[in-house]
């Protein structure tokens, strides 16, 4: 999305936020009211470009008369819509800054709905020498060969703040570099996309370069791209997905009845279903896990993945 573009929906957003604002406890479906709601989420690109947030969109639509509109920006953009109470739900996956979202007022009644993994992907031939290496060590040997000159070792970043550009930071760390010094601007192997991961996917396609990806992103535009996974294990690549509400404490007007529906509706046993079975029939696997039976194994609570938000 252009900036031209994305300034125009923050706007219409704000104007929104203006004018049907509410507060109130979650409804029972069945008693939903007849005047339709509008809610407004910040989203990640990812749940974006997959199209699964169009998927249950459509179903929370129909069973709350409600409007959703969304806006879909890296994380980091996402939280500043949040910062300034601009919508009422944010969907993201970036647990450190969601952490501090939170502490700082902003947010409240965090769920986690879903899970992925990172992929680090890059041209067939993989000039870099990187397949099934660690994520740390390929990382490391891409930076080698770029610095040394070989052109045909390129890697895309996302380079936006999202959660998947916080993620390929902790991999820099990881492998032992400090990434503004040693990675950022450090040669012509290292650009920086400035977009979401599906433009960024088709950059680095463009380019035959190394990006690191979403799993769920890289299957939904693996038909228009050359680019092939080349590392896939390791424990740093967990992706996890979270939906949290705008604290009503810090912003009263916003429409808390809704955004706690959605919240609650993101964790039901039967959108959790379409979560596991979103992708299967056409990319022959799910584009993300569902959250609810694996909280142990993705390191968060129970409570975390299975509470309802009262």
């Amino acid at each position: 999305m252009s900036k031209r573009t994305l300034f125009a929906v923050a706007t219409v957003m704000v104007a929104l936020l203006l004018i049907c604002g509410c507060t109130g406890t979650t409804s029972d479906p069945g008693t939903v009211s007849t005047e339709k709601q509008q809610l407004r989420i910040a989203t990640t690109t990812s749940l974006d470009d997959t199209k699964l947030l169009d998927h249950l969109r459509t179903i929370f639509e129909d069973k709350y008369n409600a409007e959703v509109l969304v806006v879909s920006a890296g994380t980091g953009k996402a939280l500043e819509y949040g910062q300034r109470g601009d919508v009422d739900v944010l969907m993201v996956h970036d647990r450190a800054r969601e952490d501090t979202f939170i502490a700082d007022g902003y947010g409240t009644n965090r769920r986690v709905f879903a899970y992925n993994y990172f992929v680090l992907v890059g041209p067939e031939s993989d000039p870099a020498g990187v397949k099934d290496m660690k994520p740390e060590e390929a990382f490391a040997t891409i930076r080698e060969k770029g610095m040394a000159g070989e052109s045909s070792v390129v890697f895309v970043s996302r380079g936006d703040a999202s959660g998947t550009h916080s993620k390929e930071k902790a991999i820099w760390k990881g492998a032992g570099f400090n990434y503004s010094a040693d990675v950022q601007g450090s040669g012509d192997w290292y650009l920086e996309a400035g977009k979401g991961m599906g433009a960024t996917l088709m950059m680095a396609n463009e380019k035959q370069a190394y990006t690191l990806s979403d799993i769920g992103t890289f299957l939904a535009y693996k038909g228009d791209l050359q680019l092939v996974p080349v590392v896939s294990e390791g424990d740093i690549l967990l992706n996890v997905y979270c939906a949290m509400q705008i604290n009503p404490e810090k912003y009263p007007d916003i429409n808390s009845t809704i955004a706690k529906d959605w919240i609650n509706f993101m964790i039901s046993d039967d959108v959790q279903k379409e979560i596991a079975s979103f992708g299967v029939d056409k990319y022959g696997q799910p584009l993300f896990y569902a959250a609810q039976n694996d909280w142990e194994k993705i390191g968060v609570t129970k409570a975390e993945v299975t509470d309802p938000i009262q």
